[in-house]
């Protein structure tokens, strides 16, 4: 198929993108210039420089491919973008693969697909064009819900590897909050597997939460952490301390605490995560380097 694909240049992109071209697919890249551009044609892909919010462009995009994978989800693109690909899309019976969040479903310890919706203020803009994406006639619409993205030494983890120590030789690591919060978790290679399978098998108004079924806490991660960084352990913060240091909306959602099994996406998909587990790679993985250099 000829896919139309957003955020390719990104951290979650840079895994989709290799694995649509490994399963024969041609990718046409929205990008936003021509830098963007260039690396998308290395990678062997096309792209189009413009803007996810030009409804014009994106209708027109979208009804040439074959289908469609979402993943410069934003609060500002969505209200443009994707009402734009279900038009350019309309009647066709195409896949649209829509991104999504785990924080949507506030705290649980055991988030399935159908769970109640509780999310943070951050979050909370994502469940009207979701809906969208889920309810459109004539179009195979589904949404991927990454959990905790990490690997390859990026991502959301590096707020646990790059927390801020104490003064002096040895001193803690501070977590978020308490660290009692326990987070599901994904690496990004095998979320980019996922994405490609809700698009060559998805059913329509279908979610698939990409989680790999481990569930560590904060402080297990912090502790692992401050153990190849040398340092003395781990501190708690307050919520306060934390709001300080890395904003009020994201603390929020960083101290939810969330527990996935991933089971529908292995299900019904035939989806395997087999990447190396977060803890592993705080420990001894890609973002232990990090810590020989400082």
């Amino acid at each position: 198929m000829t896919i139309l694909l957003t955020g390719s240049t990104g951290y979650i992109g840079s895994s989709v993108l290799p694995r649509l071209l490994e399963e024969g697919h041609s990718v046409t890249a929205l990008v936003r210039d021509e830098a963007k551009a260039d690396a998308v044609r290395a990678a062997g892909a096309s792209a189009v420089v413009g803007d996810a919010t030009d409804v014009e462009l994106v209708t027109r995009l979208a009804r040439e491919s074959d289908g469609v994978i979402h993943l410069a989800s934003g609060s500002d693109v969505d209200p443009e973008f994707i009402p734009a690909v279900l038009e350019g899309l309309a009647g066709s019976g195409k896949p649209f693969v829509h991104t999504g969040g785990v924080w949507t479903y506030g705290t649980n310890a055991d988030i399935a697909e159908d769970s109640p919706a509780a999310p943070p203020a951050i979050t909370a803009w994502r469940g009207a064009t979701e809906a969208l994406v889920l309810g459109a006639a004539g179009v195979r619409g589904t949404v991927v819900v990454p959990s905790i993205v990490y690997g390859h030494g990026a991502g959301l983890a590096r707020v646990i590897v790059d927390a801020p120590r104490g003064s002096g030789d040895g001193a803690p690591l501070r977590l978020i909050g308490d660290g009692s919060q326990h987070w599901p978790t994904v690496h990004v290679d095998d979320l980019g597997a996922l994405y490609v399978l809700a698009l060559e098998n998805g059913t329509a108004g279908s979610v698939y939460i990409g989680a790999s079924g481990a569930n560590p806490t904060v402080r297990e991660l912090g502790e692992l952490a401050a153990a190849a960084a040398g340092a003395s352990g781990v501190a708690s913060e307050t919520v306060a301390e934390t709001e300080a240091r890395l904003g009020e909306g994201l603390t929020e959602a960083l101290l939810l605490d969330q527990q996935s099994r991933g089971t529908k996406a292995r299900i019904d998909l035939g989806w395997e995560p087999n990447g190396p587990s977060l803890a592993d790679e705080i420990a001894t993985g890609s973002y232990a380097p990090e810590f020989a250099r400082a």
